[in-house]
């Protein structure tokens, strides 16, 4: 799943992704090297896996990538959206790899039942915190894992960052006030949840108390330098736009209105125009095995 910038305001943490598939594909694409990265770690440890599990795949670009990178794995993409799996399947037709892709629809941790075989390599990215009771369902995760299997949880990592902290407009350290807003959102989406249960967030504990051992834990950067592409742009415009959005109540209106003038086409100090725009981001990958 992707980064959470998400549309709602503040009665509503509902993420409709049907809707936000175009984001999670376009970010998913745009942070590929990231992924590609991360993937040749994980191949050190799950050498020739059978099958690999996508908890949560979203719309399948990285399951894509992993039918690509262990070309001996079939790939299976769960996903509780149906219309999103329907692009996966497409892009796997386009990839050339849908002769070892399939699809299962159904709400996570319990659709995982329904597997066939057990994965070498269940991958959850970013899926896990969707749901209320992340512990029982770390335990479910587990669960479906083959002996000697790896469960990897890319979890955590730091708030992306697009431009400089004085942008010339408004006052300075923008983006640090939108991470905060966005911490404040994210808690009350995990509150909304059902059954939802606080946890603390020490992934390799919680992977260990779900009966896993030997923990890994390691940051993959994406650096995409300014001057950004205008894809690189389009995607730090949605991703200000989704913020906006949802984060209008929290934010003072001198910070609106600079957010309003970054998002303007017209204006030249906008993210589409401005010469200084770039993408940052760090993604943290944990990952444990099953004994054998």
């Amino acid at each position: 799943m992707a980064h959470h910038h998400h549309d709602h305001g503040r009665e509503n943490t509902d993420i409709d992704w049907a809707e936000m598939a175009q984001l999670l594909e376009t970010q998913a694409e745009l942070f590929t090297p990231l992924y590609e990265r991360a993937m040749a770690w994980l191949a050190q440890e799950v050498t020739e896996p059978g099958l690999i599990v996508d908890a949560g795949s979203g719309p399948g670009v990285v399951s894509c990538l992993f039918a690509e990178t262990f070309p001996g794995a079939r790939v299976l993409a769960v996903d509780a959206t149906e219309p999103l799996l329907e692009r996966a399947r497409t892009r796997a037709a386009r990839q050339g790899v849908a002769d070892r892709f399939a699809s299962l629809a159904g709400e996570l941790p319990g659709v995982l039942g329904e597997l066939d075989y057990p994965a070498d390599l269940l991958w959850a990215s970013r899926s896990l915190h969707h749901l209320g009771d992340q512990r029982a369902a770390l335990t479910a995760f587990a669960d479906r894992v083959a002996p000697g299997g790896t469960l990897a949880l890319l979890e955590g990592g730091l708030p992306s960052r697009y431009l400089p902290r004085d942008i010339g407009i408004g006052r300075p350290g923008l983006q640090a006030r939108l991470d905060v807003v966005e911490e404040e959102w994210f808690t009350r989406m995990r509150a909304d949840l059902p059954d939802s249960v606080a946890e603390t967030e020490d992934w390799p504990a919680l992977l260990t108390a779900a009966g896993l051992k030997h923990t890994r834990t390691r940051s993959f950067l994406l650096d995409l330098p300014a001057p950004a592409s205008d894809r690189t742009r389009a995607y730090v415009a949605a991703s200000l736009s989704r913020l906006r959005d949802a984060a209008a109540d929290d934010l003072d209106a001198d910070d609106r209105a600079t957010l309003d003038r970054l998002l303007d086409p017209a204006d030249p100090a906008s993210v589409h125009r401005r010469p200084d725009v770039f993408v940052l981001a760090a993604y943290t990958v944990h990952t444990a095995v099953r004994a054998v």
